[in-house]
């Protein structure tokens, strides 16, 4: 179940562990305030997500420092739970204040890992956050809850559009929570 997910998801960030032409990476994430769930709110478009609706990502810190990344989400064609679990570590050593750049690598196997650069952080509360990839085929609109208010969506939209990506593209994700676990 986990297998192609995991592979080509990880696959595809893979390429490169950069940040996209004229994308800042936010600065002074408190990682403690980053961990726990996120609801997808939006993303760009990638078979290691097709057809997922209900999709969260939970971020765990571990004893070793590393972050345990679990991703799920409901497949609508299978009727079935898809999941991927990996690792992240933050790529830069923190600041003087113990906050860190929003730039991390992450693994769902092996020694590959793919970019995680955080664009844009609600850093008040952490309520909302858009992650991208390495280049801008790959973003992510994520909330810590199942919906996101429309001026804030349409806010982080709007960013995203301005630095270059295909917002016409989008998917909303459907967050319903109708399936069984």
């Amino acid at each position: 179940m986990r297998n192609n997910f995991l592979a080509t998801l990880l696959l595809l960030l893979t390429s490169c562990m950069g940040v996209p032409d004229n994308v800042k990476v936010i600065n002074g994430v408190d990682a403690k305030q980053y961990l726990g769930t996120w609801y997808e709110i939006a993303r760009l478009d990638h078979s290691f997500e097709r057809g997922l609706e209900d999709v969260t990502a939970n971020y765990e810190l571990q004893k070793s420092g590393e972050i345990k990344v679990t991703n799920k989400g409901y497949d609508t064609a299978k009727k079935e739970w898809k999941d991927a679990i990996g690792k992240a570590y933050f790529v830069e050593k923190p600041n003087a204040d113990g906050t860190q750049l929003g730039k991390l690598k992450v693994s769902f196997f092996g020694p590959f890992y793919g970019a995680y650069n955080i664009i844009a952080l609600d850093k008040n509360s952490y309520q909302h956050v858009m992650i991208c990839g390495p280049n801008k085929d790959y973003l992510w609109i994520l909330s810590r809850t199942p919906k996101l208010a429309d001026s804030t969506k349409q806010q982080l939209v709007s960013q995203a559009k301005e630095l270059g990506f295909a917002t016409d593209k989008l998917i909303f994700v459907n967050q319903n929570s109708a399936h069984p676990n």
